[in-house]
């Protein structure tokens, strides 16, 4: 008798490792529990991004709505 093992009889199946572009410099680093500081690329560039979010150099523009004219 033959049996192939199906998908499902792996305990561990195999998968890829996502590699992603690091937002703070654009390295391509790999995104896995391996990597301390996933999505970024090192230490440094998790850092200076939390220093950008602290200073408030990233900022979330608001819509301002329409004036219609109603007074309320």
């Amino acid at each position: 008798m033959n049996h192939e093992p199906r998908p499902s009889d792996d305990p561990s199946p195999s998968r890829p490792t996502p590699v992603v572009p690091c937002p703070a410099c654009g390295t391509k680093t790999r995104f896995e529990p391996a990597n301390p500081w996933r999505p970024f690329c090192s230490e440094r560039c998790k850092t200076r991004d939390f220093g950008a979010w602290a200073s408030e150099s990233y900022r979330v523009q608001a819509v301002e709505p329409p004036d219609d004219g109603i007074e309320g």
